[in-house]
């Protein structure tokens, strides 16, 4: 691997880095579908990478993209193209965590356009945004796409899925400067659209692969129509507090499952389409902090989107189709874990996708209530804009408030505001202990995130 990454070939990269990087990743090597996309990238090939979702994708194309940026050189450099917001923001996370010198700034619908042409202003030398918001600073002239040499179309298939063919075709015609072009998809193409200007490319395929395959239990949870909703219940109380997704196919049937597991005492999140990007992102960083660990959604939530850990898969409402159903489960037994897979079906229901030998689950006679998660989470209003970093809110909670090191969570600060994960039994003391204390000289409001 060292030798693939040797000084006389990269321009960023060398041992000592690449070591100091992997550390800050907390991992101990690339997987084989990221060091074949590194060694097939070199000399500036073009790719297109199959890959399933969970396998590592992001990483297998941020070392191209860092190999291939240079220092003290003005400009966007790369830029990376994602059909969901929040992939963007996990994109951008996972290169902040790499700890490079090199700027990064992300570009979505529901984002403040101030915001971002202000950081366009200099400009990252990683731009990451979804195809719309990003063909809309290039309309007004807010970035330079000369400079771009390297791009990206992640989730690739996801993206004309949704539409935004037209967009993407005038991204691409107007980077006259690439060197480099890599695709990432988590199923085969038929075809390519040519507006994607691949030259020569090689195809990597991880799709067929057995060993890329999750290792995904399927359970069968047998009930009639009437009493679907109490079935979820005493599933969810067999299942526990391990970390659940719950898909559905109607943004209703979300809503309607909420709704019922909050009469029950029981937290949870949810996401589909109809909520504002605020409320989305706050969902996602409740779940991934272990304030929830139950998140209700639509298909919105089965592909691009990094949730660690999530050990049980629930369809409440399966798909019509099987790459669906495929995609859903893939969310749970991410790089070589285990996970479950439960569908909840009545007598009536035929899926050609779910063979008829599938084991079935009983889950009758559980009715009591997981235990509260850990977690619950504290919104701060002040972020990167008042020059406040994660740093100063652990100084802040620790000094002021009180706290132990092991009573603060995940915290994540955005442009106004910060949330922060506390133990449950720490917040109300903590939001007391700190409401006349002031963060870097100026007061600020803090509160339960709902």
């Amino acid at each position: 691997m060292n030798e693939i990454l040797s000084k006389n070939k990269i321009t960023y990269l060398c041992k000592m880095e690449l070591e100091s990087i992997y550390q800050k990743l907390q991992i101990q090597d690339l997987n084989q579908m990221q060091k074949s996309t590194y060694k097939t990238t070199e000399n500036n090939t073009d790719v297109v990478l199959l890959s399933p979702t969970g396998s590592g994708k992001t990483l297998a194309f941020l070392f191209p993209v860092l190999r291939n940026l240079k220092k003290d050189v003005s400009g966007i450099q790369a830029l990376i193209l994602v059909p969901a917001r929040e992939l963007a923001l996990q994109i951008e996370q996972v290169f902040k965590s790499m700890g490079t010198d090199f700027k990064v700034s992300v570009c979505y619908g529901g984002h403040d356009k101030k915001i971002e042409v202000n950081n366009l202003i200099e400009a990252p030398a990683v731009l990451i945004g979804t195809p719309g918001r990003v063909a809309y600073h290039l309309r007004n002239d807010n970035f330079d796409p000369k400079t771009i040499k390297t791009l990206v179309l992640d989730e690739f298939d996801k993206a004309l899925e949704l539409g935004f063919h037209e967009d993407m075709e005038f991204i691409t015609g107007s980077l006259r400067g690439l060197s480099q072009r890599i695709l990432t998809s988590a199923t085969a193409m038929d075809e390519i659209p040519k507006f994607t200007g691949l030259k020569n490319e090689k195809i990597i395929d991880f799709l067929k692969l057995g060993d890329a395959k999750p290792d995904i239990q399927l359970r069968k949870v047998m009930t009639i129509s009437e009493e679907k909703l109490d079935t979820l219940f005493n599933l969810i109380c067999k299942i526990g507090n391990k970390r659940t997704l719950i898909f559905c196919n109607h943004r209703e049937a979300v809503d309607r499952i909420s709704d019922l597991l909050a009469d029950k005492g029981i937290d949870r999140e949810t996401f589909h389409g109809g909520m504002e990007q605020d409320e989305r992102e706050r969902a996602l960083l409740k779940f991934r902090n272990d304030s929830a660990r139950i998140l209700i959604t639509t298909d919105l939530a089965s592909r691009g989107l990094d949730v660690p850990e999530v050990e049980s898969i629930v369809h409440y409402q399966l798909p019509s189709k099987e790459d669906a159903f495929i995609h859903r489960n893939g969310r749970t037994a991410r790089m070589n874990a285990k996970g479950f897979a439960y569908l909840i079906m009545t007598e009536e229901e035929n899926f050609l996708f779910i063979k008829s030998n599938t084991p079935e689950e009983s889950v009758a006679d559980f009715n009591t209530v997981p235990e509260k998660t850990p977690f619950q989470t504290i919104y701060i209003s002040a972020g990167k804009k008042d020059k406040v970093n994660k740093v100063d809110i652990v100084g802040y909670l620790i000094k002021k408030g009180e706290l132990q090191k092991e009573d603060i969570g995940i915290i994540e600060v955005k442009d106004t505001t910060s949330y922060v994960a506390v133990s449950r039994n720490k917040v109300s003391f903590v939001l007391k202990k700190l409401s006349t204390e002031k963060l870097k000289g100026k007061k600020v409001k803090m509160e339960v995130a709902y």
